[in-house]
């Protein structure tokens, strides 16, 4: 189905996405404000990669060292560009706020649509928040992070902060997002594009400024040859270290739905949707990398970044950029401005993870399949789903609550950020290259006859690394090591599927319109 830029439809001029909405049966409430430009940078501030790597480097350092991180980077970056076409051809002929679940609904057929829907979008949901979780609360770590290091460091008597004054953090940042998200679009919009810019040029930034301010750098061998077998977990399988080593690379290019749920905020959605996934994806792709080799060109002593007894406390990029000015410059205070850096990329991404958050939940309760939906649904003045974004907000906050009494329950809690999130990208996509191969009815971005095939990719890569990352990440497995994910991951499943038998299935039907097409 092919729509011009314009569409006269009675006495209303609306552009293609409004047009496309309205065809399925939804009335224009939010403000329709959004370029492609606007839409991109949501996804990408998302992405960012400078949030991934940071908060994730310590995890490819020990498993796997450069080899793991610098082509495990690659490895996990194609597939993820095959899910991103696939969802941006679907984003392209259903372009609605409810994203994934509408278009299970859609394309699972009649039958299927309300189970499909259903639990694509409370994976979807439950994903987003602890995106939203793990996002702000790795902020406040870092917060605390800076402050040691500003106060003398771990091994100069620096200020390390309780449990609950990080936890504290977490919340002041949450507070913080949830009031820039109740303000219009406008405002949202200029930020969004403001954190592209940032993470741009912050990555470039430290890429070039970290390795040349080092006095000690390490040889491009290192870099593109040296594996990292020693990661005291009683591991010691290339492969199984190579393969977990690949979180960091797979967490970090998430959140590209965001350009799916921003399209009833954007013009000619069913074009700048499928525009916004993919370009997100593919610059966090090559920025992401450039960020990796910078920073892996400035390290030289693995077991000392990685040990707890550093200035920073195990956290291993803060010890690099700290003790690449204190051995130049006799200060690490250069240090510290670059985690400064790193942490209002971090900022940017909670408040765009919130934006997108309070979007799903919007459009999940304009179909009744929240409790207390028609709360949740409410949209102020300003034409901002304002309930929706206080629920994402409140929810991210309870959801770190498990920290000050386990780790490994915190753990548990924000895994499904990667693999529930990836569930839900994958169901819509299964649903396109089975029960919907021969109905699909295209929108104006189309694989063509690539699409089945992209799909299946898709699909694949998604079921591998739900597998990958479920299995154990040191031996012997303890109850303090035990890989959660497949407990978290099952237990949502459970949860859903068995609200759904016992109640749900007897009252929601899948996505309802609110005009006459």
């Amino acid at each position: 189905m092919r729509l011009p830029t314009s569409v006269q439809n009675g006495n209303t001029n609306m552009d293609s996405g409004q047009y496309r909405l309205h065809q399925l049966g939804y009335k224009q409430e939010l403000k329709r404000d959004l370029s492609v430009l606007s839409n991109f940078a949501f996804s990408f501030s998302i992405i960012s990669v400078l949030t991934g790597i940071t908060t994730l480097y310590n995890t490819g350092l020990r498993y796997g060292g450069p080899v793991s991180m610098v082509y495990g980077w690659f490895l996990a970056g194609v597939p993820t560009m095959f899910v991103g076409l696939s969802m941006a051809e679907i984003c392209s002929a259903y372009p609605t706020s409810g994203g994934l679940y509408y278009w299970s609904a859609k394309l699972a057929g009649p039958s299927w649509a309300p189970f499909a829907s259903w639990i694509t979008g409370w994976f979807n949901i439950v994903g987003q928040w602890a995106v939203t979780t793990s996002v702000d609360f790795s902020l406040a770590q870092l917060i605390q992070v800076i402050i040691l290091l500003s106060t003398g460091g771990k091994n100069g008597g620096g200020y390390e902060a309780s449990k609950y004054v990080v936890m504290s953090f977490h919340g002041g940042i949450l507070l913080i997002h949830a009031i820039l998200n109740s303000l219009p679009i406008s405002f949202l919009s200029f930020f969004g594009q403001l954190a592209a810019i940032w993470n741009v040029v912050g990555v470039f930034v430290l890429m070039i400024l970290i390795p040349t301010v080092a006095t000690e750098r390490a040889s491009a061998k290192f870099v593109f040859t040296h594996f990292n077998s020693d990661n005291g977990e009683g591991i010691s399988s290339k492969v199984y270290i190579f393969v977990i080593g690949l979180l960091m690379s797979q967490y970090t290019i998430t959140g590209y739905d965001a350009s799916a749920h921003m399209t009833e905020e954007t013009k000619n959605a069913d074009k700048n949707g499928p525009k916004g996934i993919i370009s997100a994806i593919g610059i966090s792709i090559i920025v992401g990398w450039g960020y990796l080799l910078g920073i892996t060109f400035a390290i030289t002593n693995i077991p000392y970044l990685l040990s707890e007894d550093n200035d920073a406390g195990g956290y291993a990029i803060a010890e690099i950029f700290y003790l690449a000015f204190k051995d130049r410059y006799g200060s690490g205070v250069g240090g510290i401005l670059c985690l400064g850096v790193v942490a209002i990329a971090i900022f940017f991404c909670g408040m765009s993870s919130v934006t997108s958050n309070s979007r799903m939940a919007y459009a999940f309760s304009r179909d009744g399949a929240m409790p207390f939906s028609s709360f949740w649904h409410k949209v102020s003045r300003q034409e901002v789903p304002i309930n929706a974004v206080w629920l994402s907000a409140g929810i991210s906050f309870c959801m770190a609550l498990p920290y000050l009494g386990s780790v490994v329950a915190f753990q548990a809690m924000v895994s499904i950020a990667t693999i529930g999130l990836y569930i839900a990208y994958a169901l819509p996509i299964f649903f396109r290259v089975t029960l919907a191969r021969k109905s699909f009815i295209r929108g104006p971005f189309y694989l063509g006859r690539c699409g089945i095939v992209v799909g299946w990719v898709a699909v694949l890569w998604v079921t591998t690394i739900s597998v990958l990352f479920s299995l154990p990440i040191a031996y012997p497995v303890t109850a303090d090591n035990l890989n959660y994910t497949p407990v978290a991951v099952g237990g949502l499943f459970i949860l859903v599927v068995a609200y759904w038998i016992l109640n749900a299935r007897y009252w929601f039907k899948g996505p309802i319109t609110n005009i006459d097409t």
